[in-house]
């Protein structure tokens, strides 16, 4: 426990020191955030601003801490990452459509009420990160994507995430759900129709279903860049690859980026004559709808091309190592 306090003691000097000398200061709180390209994100739209604000990594479970931190005059909000997308909620005063309807949150920001108390906003750009990736990247939707079926692989914040872009803002028809746990597939299913978006979601569980469907123009990935070792693991890939193989060829968002965007699905993809999309492009489009929200600034408005050449670097190192 005393080993505990004196890391939690440690974390909250350091971030007291670095706000000082901030006029805003927000933070990336979550686990695992080392890899994350979400702060030098942030940082460039800032320094393109002439803002001296900055977003510090919170790599801790303590929401206390969060919550406290939060409250500091100087916040100007939040990006939100596993595993708190979902425990943050209760904690808010309102949330968007998209936040309330995925049933997760990504971001916080700030309103005032008609009193000039501070109010505390939840939203989940996710969503917007997956329209723009098809939206920014495919010259012709009429012909890849829209009233067409897609495909989700995979169950997680992101699979959801996927699916109510898909219904909510790109035309698709039947949204096919790939997956190694049937299970997780019937959680998603159930939500997704409590909070009413959920019709015609069909769970592809043989490669035999698969090649009896029609083809999809859409295909989102949101699972780990991993060799399948297990059987369901495997079959889930045979079926991905059934849909890859089709004679309609659409584009493929590749969600995964860490530790590098360069899949081996997105390899497949590619060589099957699919449109790849990196996952950086969803990362990117998020967080520039987080930063319509905490600046007051329209996407005109923010330095998107900027960002795209320093992400753009930031993956070129990394495809070296």
């Amino acid at each position: 426990m005393a080993s505990s306090t004196c890391v939690q003691h440690d974390q909250e000097s350091s971030v007291a020191a670095r706000r000082d000398l901030l006029d805003r200061h927000g933070y990336l709180f979550g686990q695992k955030l080392a890899a994350s390209m979400s702060p030098l994100l942030h940082e460039v739209v800032y320094r393109e601003l002439g803002l001296r604000w900055e977003q510090m990594r919170l790599d801790s479970t303590d929401m206390d801490l969060f919550l406290r931190l939060m409250h500091h005059p100087k916040f100007y909000g939040a990006s939100v990452t596993m595993p708190h997308k979902v425990s943050i909620i209760p904690h808010l005063d309102q949330l968007t459509e998209e936040c309330r309807d995925v049933g997760a949150c990504n971001t916080i920001f700030l309103r005032a009420d008609e009193h000039g108390n501070r109010v505390f906003c939840g939203a989940n750009t996710d969503v917007i990160g997956v329209r723009e990736s098809f939206v920014q990247n495919v010259s012709s939707p009429a012909a890849v994507y829209e009233n067409r079926p897609a495909l989700v692989i995979g169950s997680g914040g992101a699979a959801r995430s996927a699916v109510y872009a898909l219904r909510k803002f790109l035309q698709a028809t039947d949204i096919y759900l790939v997956n190694r746990d049937a299970g997780e597939v019937e959680a998603v299913v159930a939500e997704c129709t409590a909070r009413g978006y959920g019709d015609r979601l069909v769970h592809v569980a043989t490669v035999e279903q698969a090649l009896a469907l029609r083809g999809p123009g859409a295909i989102v990935a949101c699972v780990p860049d991993f060799v399948p070792s297990t059987d369901a693991e495997r079959l889930a890939r045979r079926i991905a690859e059934a849909m890859l193989q089709k004679a309609h060829k659409g584009a493929v968002l590749e969600m995964c980026y860490n530790p590098s965007p360069y899949t081996a699905l997105g390899a497949l993809a590619e060589a099957e004559g699919w449109q790849v999309i990196l996952g950086t492009e969803a990362m990117i489009w998020q967080g520039i709808e987080q930063d319509k929200y905490w600046t007051g600034r329209a996407a005109s408005e923010l330095p998107v091309k900027e960002v795209k050449t320093v992400i753009a670097a930031k993956l070129a190192q990394v495809s070296k190592l």
